[in-house]
């Protein structure tokens, strides 16, 4: 579990779980969602940040390893760092835990940045870049919180 740096705090909700009462798969990747939104807020000046200099990030690719199901009312910790920028490239890495430290879940995000108005690759912004590398080579853990998945 170490090595994240930043960690933000959801609750599942009902409209979060299946008939069965354990928070549907799709519920992770929007935590996961929650957790980059955050960690660009706290750190880059947001994602409209990105927006307002003419860029996107799409997620290329994602992954959710599940191992205990969620319920709901569960309070959640996403565990959130950024890896592996290279060109337009990088990746987020996520841990979910409970808030008794069981792992629920972990995996990744790959993004790419774009043009937002051809859609082309472009490479991470020098500021961004500087901005994630800051972080990530820092030794402490920053926290926020939110009360809800979305």
């Amino acid at each position: 579990m170490d090595g994240y740096t930043f960690t933000t705090t959801v609750r599942v909700r009902f409209a979060d779980t299946d008939a069965q009462g354990i928070a549907h798969n799709a519920s992770y990747l929007v935590w996961y969602e929650v957790a980059r939104v955050e960690y660009l807020r706290a750190y880059a000046g947001g994602y409209q940040a990105l927006r307002d200099h003419g860029i996107e990030a799409l997620v290329l690719e994602s992954h959710c390893r599940y191992v205990v199901p969620a319920v709901f009312d569960d309070l959640l910790h996403v565990r959130t760092r950024c890896v592996g920028l290279r060109g337009a490239r990088f990746r987020y890495e996520y841990s979910i835990v409970r808030d008794d430290g069981t792992l629920m879940a972990d995996g990744y995000t790959a993004h790419a940045c774009v043009d937002s108005a051809t859609l082309k690759p472009t490479r991470v912004p020098d500021w961004l870049r500087a901005a994630i590398t800051r972080v990530e080579s820092s030794s402490s853990s920053t926290s926020t919180s939110s009360s809800s998945s979305s």
